[in-house]
Formats: structure tokens, C-alpha cells, sequence
């Protein structure tokens, strides 16, 4: 047998050395150069209420897979508001999307931190109304990264969408 077939390639060991870990916003090789848009319970749940919305007009069945993603999805749904319509839940949940994507903080170095996508959507999913920094860090590990102001902002940011999204009548 050859000295090449019994040790692993570079390839292989550099595989095998990066492994998933939320905590270090790791996720494996095969999402190195893959750009994700993570989406949050609330914005598939209402993606799903309005595709559900559709197939009744158009006297479709839904599959069962489709009802328990539904199902899942408004179980775990922190921001909803029957009496809003879709268009006000989509534009309110767009606008948090969109400041948490575009949120940035400058370290003592100079170096501008920004949230991952996964951590947008981890905090979307996760977040109440009186959810503190120290209960975030716990939950989104990675978030410890940023100095507890910041963190504290970011909570602020998706304390005043929620209460918009929950509050009663229009925006």
C-alpha cells in the first residue's frame, strides 16, 4: 500500500478541523461561501399564513408537511397581532430585518462588528419584551462578542418592534 493512501489529504484535515459551533458562528464548510438569508419564525409564519391564504382561493389542499411547519412556526411566533394585517406584520418585520442586518458597532480597535444572520434570526426567534442582555448572551453565546451596551441596544431595537407589532390598531 502506498505512503499517500494511509494519510489523510489536506483537504480532509482542513474539513475535519472546522466544525459547527453556533457559539463561534462556525457552520461548517459547505456555508463558507454561501450567502443565506435566514429568515425569523415570524416572517415564515406569516409567509406560510399568506401562501395558506392563497391555496384556500385557489381550492388547494395543504400537505402535512406544510401544517406542521405552520403549526411550529406560530407556536414559537413572539410577534404577531391579529388585528394588523399582513402587509403592517411583513413591513414591521422587513424594517426589524433590516436594522438588525445593517447594525454595527465599533470595537476599542477600530474594527466594526456586525450580527451574523443567524444571530438576527436567533434573536428575532427569541426575544421578548423583557428579555435582558445577560438572558440573550445565555441564549445566542455568540452575542458576547459585542460590549453589553451594545447588546443592550440591539434588544431595544426589537423591544420597540414588538410592541409596535402587538400593540392594538394600526402602526
Amino acid at each position: 500500500m502506498a505512503e499517500s493512501n494511509r494519510t489523510p489529504s489536506a483537504a480532509a484535515t482542513s474539513a475535519v478541523a472546522k466544525v459547527e459551533n453556533t457559539a463561534e458562528l462556525s457552520f461548517g464548510t459547505e456555508f463558507d461561501d454561501a450567502e443565506i438569508n435566514i429568515l425569523s419564525n415570524a416572517q415564515v409564519a406569516v409567509i406560510l399564513q399568506m401562501s395558506a391564504q392563497s391555496a384556500l382561493i385557489r381550492d388547494e389542499e395543504l400537505d402535512d408537511v406544510y401544517k406542521k411547519t405552520q403549526k411550529y412556526v406560530e407556536r414559537f411566533n413572539n410577534m404577531k397581532n391579529p388585528e394588523k394585517d399582513n402587509q403592517e406584520l411583513v413591513s414591521e418585520l422587513d424594517n426589524l430585518h433590516g436594522a438588525l442586518e445593517t447594525f454595527r458597532k465599533e470595537k476599542e480597535d477600530g474594527e466594526e462588528m456586525a450580527l451574523h444572520g443567524f444571530e438576527v434570526a436567533a434573536l428575532m426567534n427569541l426575544v421578548a419584551t423583557d428579555t435582558m442582555v445577560e438572558e440573550a448572551q445565555a441564549l445566542i453565546p455568540s452575542l458576547s462578542r459585542f460590549p453589553e451596551s451594545a447588546v443592550d441596544e440591539i434588544l431595544d431595537l426589537i423591544r420597540s418592534t414588538m410592541i409596535r407589532i402587538v400593540s392594538y390598531g394600526g402602526s
